[in-house]
């Protein structure tokens, strides 16, 4: 199988051995045998966040389909949602707003799994999945059982988790989440920009559905939401993380540069904004591959591009920011198969 069929970026060369695993004892299975086969293990579920080389991957690729959607609920306060890894996202965030619970609606529209959501901290519109994540049930491979990990244990942070930490230590098997009932209205409405196609203050709350619809919109428009007929939307998402810098680091950008202070002092800036100011616009391309016409955070497969291409346009885009800003861009997505920046 080539890899390019199970990720969004339709790259990818062929994996050396496929075992699609349905169930959790499948999983855990699969991934145990080729442990002690000392075989290189890929887990894949939605293929959202994967460049996978043109190689190919020397392993045994693990296709992530497990289901399942279980509720402890609580009518006063709210609902502790278990979720299956290879449950798909988006769905699960339909799933939640449907049944009124309060959490996630602004992470409407993101490609994936629900078991990738807990490793890069998954986030958007002001939302991100610590703010709901209460533990994390793992096949730990170093010790070779079953482990829950709790919130505490998970280190969360921008883009960022213990599963980054220790990447080829733990299998995510299901996340619990804590939903609130909130009578249909969402969380407090945190970002700037979807408070403003809500037509609402920051801070204040909207109908659950009205979110949801909304940051789909927002994201469709930013070619974020996956549509086979848009090459746009053949991507990983964002392909650059937004910067975190030192308060002498961001003095020293544009007047104009976005800046978000953070609670420990730093400032985050927009990856997009440095990009574009590099010079970078949308639609910005070396033949097959390009910067999305719609967000130049995209990098895209145009049709017939190859892992090779996409690299040199990224390696072109973050050196060409460090050249102007002095800010070196980190890629959000892993490599996969040997390939680095």
């Amino acid at each position: 199988m080539l890899l390019s069929e199970v990720t969004t970026l339709r790259l990818g060369g062929p994996a050396r051995s496929v075992v699609e695993a349905t169930t959790e004892d499948e999983l855990i299975a699969a991934v145990r045998a080729a442990d002690e086969a000392a075989e290189p293990v890929l887990l894949v579920g939605g293929g959202s966040n994967l460049v996978v080389s043109d190689a190919g991957f020397e392993g045994t690729v693990v296709l992530v389909r497990t289901r399942g959607i279980d509720v402890s609920a609580d009518a006063c306060s709210g609902a502790m949602v278990t979720v299956a890894a290879g449950e798909s996202w988006d769905d699960f965030v339909a799933h939640a707003v449907a049944h009124d619970w309060e959490g996630v609606e602004a992470l409407a529209g993101i490609p994936g799994s629900v078991g990738a959501t807990p490793i890069q901290n998954v986030g958007a519109y002001g939302q991100e999945v610590a703010d709901t994540i209460v533990s994390v049930r793992t096949w730990d491979r170093a010790e070779k059982r079953v482990r829950t990990l709790m919130f505490t244990d998970l280190g969360f942070g921008y883009r960022h988790s213990r599963f980054k930490d220790e990447p080829d230590r733990f299998v995510v098997l299901t996340v619990a989440f804590q939903l609130r009932f909130a009578g249909a209205l969402s969380a407090p409405v945190r970002y700037a920009e979807l408070a403003r196609h809500l037509g609402v203050e920051v801070g204040a709350r909207a109908r659950l559905a009205q979110v949801r619809e909304t940051v789909l919109a927002l994201r469709r428009g930013k070619g974020m939401v996956l549509d086979p007929q848009d090459h746009d939307t053949w991507s990983a998402g964002s392909f650059f993380t937004n910067p975190i810098l030192t308060a002498d680091e961001a003095a020293k950008l544009p007047s104009g540069a976005p800046r978000f202070e953070q609670a420990d002092g730093s400032v985050k800036t927009s990856a997009a904004w440095l990009i574009d100011h590099a010079g970078f616009e949308k639609g910005f391309g070396r033949g097959p591959v390009a910067l999305s016409g719609k967000h130049v955070l995209a990098l895209t497969n145009r049709g017939g591009a190859t892992t090779a291409d996409l690299l040199a346009l990224a390696r072109e885009v973050r050196d060409g920011v460090e050249r102007e800003f002095g800010i070196r861009l980190v890629n959000e997505p892993v490599l996969v198969g040997g390939d680095r920046l």
